[in-house]
């Protein structure tokens, strides 16, 4: 890992804000869609998902 990129461009980044934002949603009482809470859960496993994904396949350094 030499080369860097910026904080917005890294998938783990965003994996982790999609995954905080739906978490969040749910503590909030805001259902995103109208079934019970079932789309807030699925959102945050795509975002955990994605997380692990661009983990795995990094191969540059965040710039902070």
């Amino acid at each position: 890992m030499q080369d860097t990129k910026s904080l917005l461009q890294s998938k783990t980044i965003w994996g982790s804000i999609i995954t905080m934002a739906s978490v969040g949603a749910q503590l909030a009482g805001i259902d995103i869609g109208d079934t019970g809470g079932w789309v807030n859960s699925i959102t945050a496993l795509i975002g955990a998902a994605l997380s692990f994904y661009g983990r795995i396949k990094a191969v540059k350094r965040i710039r902070v």
